[in-house]
């Protein structure tokens, strides 16, 4: 199985923050005299032995706009300020430019020591040992704070990689008022099933006027993987970084999609269609009050509820308690590594305890990168937040009390999934290929992908 805060001006010095924002994005990642040039007049003549009270200098690399380059640069300030044996040379990336430039820098064997990861990347560097593995600096960085699930994201081939900036879910967005206005109760979504979720949405349609709808197409990878791992035990992938799920499970999931159509529970297929490149929550069916559900991730609960103006909701999905096991995760947003080069491996431990444990780094970064994964965090954040952010919280941290805390991380290849099974979704839609031969279609491709 798987698996608005002050800020403060930042004392450091001008070449301290050399690689900071947009001269970063031409210099990352070139060679490692450029990456500390400002600092070279303290280090010791080559060949003598290091001084013991000289500070350590590490490099920390991430993507962004302005805005986290100035909170993470303030909490780096205060983690400076505590630790005053450490320096932190920060590098912020536009996102397009990142994954590029850290290839190259390990190519040059000149990445950072602290490396922001995401998607698919921590499994392809941390398989090509590229990644420390954060046991060997558990003296330094205390994860038993981190919710289990979130904490899995990091976890493959056996090793913890990886450390969660922050969290988000994915489930069921619920806009009550809709419900209201069709008279139809929410559900218990501690009990219910997929049997009852296509029943609330048929019903839903039928008491609302034409355009309205019970739920959005909910065909994506992520419902596709949440589904499967509640009815196997195993979602698109295993730990291994194979396919793993069945064609049997992806043709039940298109004739349950298809009956929800068919229904009128949810939208024709040229809507789907049409929908399915409008992925901005104002252009979406419940972002425009047009649908009482829609399967998301959590932390577009304001966007969705700004989109409808009516505070949404977010539900368990349907089938959580009744088939093999939990569906839901928490999904990291980021994740924070270390480089297995980096010589300072305890420094860059102690720079990511301070970011994801200390309450006063929190005070900077917020949820900037996702709803913290540690508890006594969150609880500190959530005394000033609007009703549609506690909603969020609370989504994290009852997901966390409820997942199983096993992640399965997707292998280099998986993003491919999207295009592949909205491709086919599409065709089944349209009565253009049956679901049974859509299924085996899919896993064929999927495998392929990730081969």
């Amino acid at each position: 199985m798987r698996h608005t805060r002050g800020t403060r001006t930042g004392a450091r010095s001008t070449a301290r923050r050399a690689l900071v924002g947009a001269v970063a994005t031409a210099a990352l990642l070139t060679t490692a005299a450029c990456g500390q040039g400002a600092q070279t007049s303290g280090e010791p003549d080559a060949g003598a032995p290091a001084d013991p009270d000289e500070p350590v200098t590490i490099r920390f690399v991430w993507w962004g706009n302005e805005e986290r380059a100035q909170m993470t640069n303030d909490a780096v300030d205060a983690f400076e300020a505590a630790n005053p044996g450490i320096v932190v040379e920060t590098e912020s990336v536009d996102f397009n430019s990142y994954f590029d430039r850290l290839a190259t820098g390990v190519a040059a064997g000149d990445e950072p020591d602290v490396i922001t990861m995401g998607g698919a990347y921590p499994r392809e560097y941390g398989d090509r040992g590229v990644l420390l593995d954060l046991e060997t600096v558990s003296q330094d960085l205390d994860l038993s704070t981190l919710d289990e699930s979130a904490l899995a994201n990091g976890y493959f081939s056996d090793t913890q990689y990886g450390v969660p900036t922050g969290v988000n879910t994915y489930g069921l967005i619920v806009n009550p008022a809709v419900f209201e206005a069709a008279g139809v109760e929410l559900p218990d979504d501690e009990t219910w099933d997929w049997d009852e979720f296509v029943d609330i949405a048929t019903e839903i349609s039928a008491n609302t006027p034409e355009g309205t709808y019970g739920v959005e197409d909910p065909t994506s990878p992520d419902t596709l993987d949440l589904y499967a791992n509640q009815h196997t035990g195993l979602g698109l992938y295993s730990p291994e970084g194979t396919v793993a799920i069945e064609p049997s499970t992806v043709q039940d999931w298109f004739d349950m999609t298809t009956t929800l159509m068919e229904q009128g529970a949810s939208p024709q297929a040229s809507i789907t269609a049409e929908l399915a490149g409008q992925p901005a929550p104002e252009q979406t069916l419940l972002g425009r009050g047009l649908s009482a559900m829609k399967f998301g991730w959590s932390n577009l609960l304001t966007a969705y509820s700004e989109a409808a103006g009516q505070d949404m909701i977010m539900l368990l999905p349907p089938g959580e308690s009744n088939h093999e096991g939990p569906g839901v995760w928490l999904q990291a947003s980021q994740l924070w590594t270390i480089s297995k080069n980096s010589e300072h491996p305890e420094a860059s431990a102690k720079l990511i305890d301070y970011l994801v444990n200390s309450t006063e780094a929190a005070d900077f970064l917020g949820a900037n990168r996702g709803i913290p994964a540690n508890a006594e965090v969150r609880e500190h954040l959530s005394a000033d937040l609007t009703p549609v952010q506690q909603t969020e919280f609370d989504v994290i941290e009852r997901v966390g009390e409820h997942a199983d805390g096993d992640f399965v991380v997707g292998p280099t290849g998986s993003t491919e999934s999207v295009a592949i099974l909205t491709r086919l979704n599409d065709q089944v839609l349209f009565d253009q290929i049956e679901p049974a031969a859509a299924a085996e279609q899919f896993v064929a491709e999927l495998t392929a992908a990730v081969s």
